[in-house]
């Protein structure tokens, strides 16, 4: 069974930096793509950036995170990590981790202005 696990949120000012971690059992960079969404309060899930799997490479990011964030992988320590520098107030949201069927539990940003 794949199990996703994200850690590593918390309240940061605004202008700061988080990584947030996800453990990944049961998945490899063979089996597909992996990547971090996020839920802001009041708003829907929105994906923010995808590692591919190791036959297709690459990475991709959303334009409201792309230059701030860098989305990463340590095959083998079977995590996924998310760079989160210069946070807004607007990436307040719970963050977690999915692959294409499976939804891990959430860690919690909170950006303070």
């Amino acid at each position: 069974d794949v199990q996703l696990q994200a850690s590593g949120g918390g309240l940061v000012q605004a202008g700061g930096s988080l990584r947030l971690s996800c453990v990944v059992s049961g998945f490899t960079s063979d089996d597909g793509a992996i990547a971090w969404f996020r839920r802001a309060p009041g708003k829907e899930r929105e994906g923010i950036s995808c590692i591919f799997s190791s036959a297709n490479g690459g990475t991709w990011y959303a334009d409201a995170v792309k230059g701030r964030f860098t989305i990463s992988r340590d095959n083998a320590k079977n995590m996924l990590y998310l760079q989160m520098n210069s946070l807004k107030s607007e990436d307040t949201a719970v963050y977690y981790c999915a692959t294409d069927s499976v939804r891990g539990r959430g860690t919690l940003v909170t950006v303070s202005s």
